[in-house]
């Protein structure tokens, strides 16, 4: 009887096309899992190194008015990174266009950029300008008018050492405002927060903010950051409108707008310490 022998198994030298589509599926979404949380490191380093930024920036101007015995004035879009201030003191140029709030000025430039190039800060453009981690420029408001005086005083008060120093520690800012969002009613205005009760939508009240210091954030340089809230913080017109907005991250859908500003301000009473400690005031 004849024998048979079972032929051996042989083997496949490929994938199927099912078993290849498997695997890149599964390669795909390694690398995009992959991707996203790079991303998301690099935005959360971004995010902190804004921060970093406005902090050291902060300290640079408490420095500087511990040795100039006051605040500087804001940079302007053509000053190259530098305080734009007359010889009387003032945080105004040669045309006397004025600028402590920021935002588009008279003859065509921005105001209310952080002073770099007068601070020392370190981390600037080829042009002097203060940077955040997303190369957007560094904004700066300073306070220019003063009450509760304990007699008779002369504006601006923070940003001249004269001044500063005659009008005495009794004097309190009376412009900038910090307020939690645009979507209230009331609605906010140069004056006002607005909102129901009086009080309620500010963070920070009139009587206690001496300069603020802040990122656009990430969404300057991508939607352009057009919500209301962020738009509060360029319209100031040089000296029309104290009036800033700060809240947590919002997205694009939210009310008020996407919302990814970061600030740090400086408050009176930090300012007045500062300037005491150092031997500057009384």
């Amino acid at each position: 009887m004849p024998t048979f022998r079972r032929p051996p198994k042989q083997t496949v030298a490929g994938f199927s096309l099912v078993e290849l589509a498997i695997v890149l599926l599964v390669v795909t979404l390694m690398i995009s899992s992959l991707l996203y949380t790079l991303s998301a490191q690099t935005e959360q380093r971004n995010f902190e190194d804004t921060r970093r930024r406005l902090e050291q920036a902060r300290e640079l101007v408490l420095a500087y008015a511990i040795v100039n015995g006051r605040l500087p004035c804001p940079a302007r879009s053509t000053s190259a990174g530098a305080e734009v201030r007359n010889a009387a003191g003032e945080c105004k140029d040669a045309a006397n266009v004025e600028d402590y709030y920021g935002g588009a000025l008279a003859g065509g430039a921005v105001g209310g950029f952080l002073p770099a190039v007068t601070i020392g800060f370190p981390t600037v453009d080829a042009a002097g300008f203060a940077l955040d981690a997303w190369q957007n420029r560094i904004r700066y408001a300073v306070a220019k008018t003063v009450t509760n005086c304990s007699g008779a005083f002369t504006n601006p008060h923070f940003v001249n050492a004269t001044n500063l120093k005659g009008n005495g520690m009794s004097c309190q800012p009376n412009d900038l405002l910090i307020c939690k969002s645009t979507a209230v009613t009331p609605a906010i205005s140069a004056a006002s927060c607005g909102g129901t009760p009086a009080g309620s939508n500010q963070i920070m009240s009139q009587s206690l903010v001496a300069a603020i210091i802040f990122s656009t954030g990430k969404n300057t340089t991508t939607t352009g950051g057009t919500g209301a809230d962020e738009a509060a913080n360029l319209n100031g017109g040089g000296n029309a409108d104290p009036i800033f907005v700060f809240h947590t991250p919002a997205p694009s859908g939210a009310t008020g707008g996407e919302f990814d500003d970061q600030f740090t301000w400086i408050t009176v009473g930090e300012l007045y310490g500062k300037l005491i400690a150092a031997g500057v005031l009384p």
